[in-house]
């Protein structure tokens, strides 16, 4: 029994049964409190996730797809024998009907994944990486029938594809899209897939975070749950408890545990619209390039908090530039809507008309300025935000910022870092020993992210300074000294 010590004076015996009487009460009003919660917010416990696994798990599909890859070249019967090495009896008799090469027919690559139906008529909802570049896609139901499926449509930069399933002969079952930022943290979730080929698996979890930027593209605004998510649930469907779609699972951390992202439907259902009617996605374009506001970089240009986008460049002839947009400019609003931070303003550009006029709040100076802006039309080989210009500078060395592309190829997770693409001779950085193609990681123990943070590194070198990188060369990593004669 708990004892409760009173500041009145009392016995000991009658302080223990107080204590007891006490302890009880208490007790007693804490069962009563759990069960009136409970029982007037069901959703808080809920005894079962059945009732959502039993109504989404129908329209929830495995999806299956055959890529062929077709061969460089015919392989040499013997590329490895050396001369004088007597010939292998086998090689006499393929030599005789195929020559010195042994034919290699096409091979075919296999992979899973997971979709969701969104429309009676068979509508599917998965990740891009699922299906791209495949050559046959198989749309298995939760009754084992199975669907030939197409392409409708595929958006790499967000990770998002539209298929239909074809020869449909009877109504499909579908999932409503939800409204993803109704949903807060903390609250419970549920994610179906087929992680590992184990199909129809159900995991349970709560909304862990919102807007991660992950580094998977431009348009990063994932949501985080520890929700079981696994190689194969990729694009299946996170759901709330009333079984509406308000995620679409796309992303894990290698080694991780608990952590797993999904699109919300938020940014997803104005892709699937476009999907829809175009097979593509048409984005708005700004035409600016932008950075984090960092301590030293609100000190420097005289802010007084971190919020918002900072400019570092505009494109030549965009429509930022044609506004008046500058380089400096930090923009806090755009289009009636606050941007707290640069990963913020990408996603509110891309989902404006193209051809619309806007109002761009900037802050310039000290003062705040709104100027009207007409969105253009982002190409496809035009990136969310321009890419800082090469630089030189004093040390000798030409370097550019990694691409996404370039970063998978090194096994990175985010494109961080600057590549060299040129040694100028007679400069420092001809003297040091480093080489084109490093990618700088640091700078004299600062990191380097993109082209803004080396020029920040670099504008105060000197003659006379001894200059610290960190190289990652191909695998490894390794510091280097460049002195500035």
């Amino acid at each position: 029994m708990t004892e409760i010590t009173f500041s009145s004076r009392q016995t000991g015996w009658s302080k223990r049964i107080a204590g007891a009487m006490g302890g009880l009460v208490l007790l007693l009003a804490l069962v009563w409190s759990l069960a009136g919660t409970a029982s007037a917010s069901p959703e808080l416990i809920p005894a079962s996730f059945a009732e959502v696994a039993d109504k989404a798990s129908p329209a929830v599909v495995n999806i299956s797809t055959v890529k062929v890859i077709k061969p460089m070249a015919d392989a040499p019967i013997h590329p490895q024998r050396r001369p004088g090495q007597p010939q292998d009896p086998f090689e006499e008799f393929f030599e005789r009907f195929f020559g010195d090469r042994i034919p290699r027919g096409d091979r075919k690559e296999r992979s899973l994944g997971t979709g969701f139906i969104i429309d009676p008529s068979g509508l599917v909802i998965t990740n891009n990486h699922v299906v791209e570049d495949a050559d046959d896609i198989i749309v298995k139901m939760l009754d084992e029938r199975e669907f030939k499926a197409e392409v409708k449509g595929r958006d790499p930069k967000t990770d998002l594809a539209l298929l239909q399933i074809k020869d449909a002969k009877t109504a499909f079952p579908y999932l409503e899209l939800g409204d993803s930022s109704a949903i807060r943290i903390g609250d419970w979730v549920v994610a179906i897939g087929n992680p590992f080929g184990l199909e129809h698996t159900v995991t349970a979890g709560i909304l862990s975070a919102r807007g991660r930027a992950i580094g998977a593209g431009p348009y990063d605004d994932f949501l985080q749950t520890d929700a079981s998510i696994n190689p194969g649930n990729s694009g299946g469907p996170l759901l709330n408890l009333k079984g509406e779609v308000i995620g679409v699972n796309t992303a894990i951390v290698a080694g991780g545990t608990g952590i797993g992202f999904a699109i919300p439907t938020t940014l997803a259902k104005g892709i699937v619209d476009q999907l829809k009617k175009h097979g593509r996605v048409i984005r708005g374009w700004l035409g600016v390039m932008i950075q984090k506001i960092t301590p030293e970089l609100a000190k420097s240009f005289k802010l007084e908090t971190q919020t918002g986008a900072l400019v570092g460049d505009v494109v030549e002839g965009g429509p930022a530039e044609k506004a008046g947009i500058q380089r400096g400019d930090v923009i806090v609003s755009f289009n009636g809507k606050e941007v707290k931070s640069y990963n913020d303003l990408p996603p509110l550009v891309a989902v404006t008309d193209v051809g619309a006029t806007v109002d761009v709040e900037v802050q310039r100076g000290g003062q705040k300025k709104t100027i009207k802006v007409k969105i253009g039309e982002l190409k496809d080989d035009e990136e969310a935000g321009p890419k800082a210009p090469p630089r030189t500078g004093d040390l000798g060395m030409t370097v550019r910022e990694l691409t996404q592309e370039e970063a998978e190829k090194l096994g990175l997770e985010k494109a961080e870092g600057v590549i060299v693409t040129a040694i100028a001779d007679g400069t420092p950085a001809a003297d040091s020993e480093i080489r084109p193609g490093d990618l700088i990681l640091e700078i004299n123990r600062e990191p380097i992210g993109d082209m803004a943070d080396f020029n920040k590194a670099t504008d105060g070198i000197k003659k006379g300074d001894m200059v610290l990188f960190l190289i990652k060369r191909g695998p490894y990593t390794h510091f280097f000294t460049l002195e500035v004669k």
